[in-house]
């Protein structure tokens, strides 16, 4: 290989490295879908591996005692946004539930995964939701006016700011 190539090979590969860790070149494997999916089960938002997943008791645990929470968990889709699916709640052991939303609105899920498995990463915060938002997350599952008008107060919850999520087949 002449020197010339071989600077020219150099530069390349720097030039590939730096765009990785200025984000340019991601690992992004984000569907752009909103509303139905023919086959949900894949990856949405940043690619989320199985390892140092943790169930939803220990996360419960760590943010009751932390106030916060960062990384991966497991559980179950309850309810997904019917509009968009731009929010989903899981679960929680203590019979709540936790809404999932997506880091700065960029990605969702497909509005027909409810019941299927799904690992995120991310934060999870102990929060207080005002009556605005409940109202429009409760519009957002169709509930009816009155339904609406009946929700009164803020509500203490568990959310969760996903920046990546891994949907699995049913078992």
């Amino acid at each position: 290989m002449k020197l010339n190539a071989k600077i020219l090979m150099i530069a390349l590969v720097a030039g590939l490295a730096a765009c990785q860790k200025t984000g340019i070149v991601s690992q992004k494997t984000t569907y752009e879908l909103v509303g139905e999916a023919k086959s949900v089960p894949g990856n949405y938002g940043d690619v989320v591996k199985e390892a140092g997943v943790v169930t939803p008791a220990i996360l419960l645990q760590k943010v009751e005692s932390a106030g916060t929470f960062t990384g991966k968990v497991s559980g179950q889709i309850k309810e997904v946004c019917t509009n968009k699916g731009c929010w989903f709640a899981m679960e929680l052991p203590n019979g709540s539930s936790m809404r999932v939303t997506f880091k700065d609105y960029g990605f969702f899920i497909p509005t027909n995964s409810q019941g299927f498995p799904i690992t995120i990463e991310g934060v999870a915060t102990l929060t207080e939701t005002d009556v605005e938002t409940l109202r429009h997350y409760a519009e957002d599952q169709g509930r009816s006016k009155e339904e609406v008008e009946a929700i009164t107060s803020p509500k203490k919850e568990i959310t969760f700011e996903a920046s990546g999520a891994l949907i699995k087949a049913k078992s």
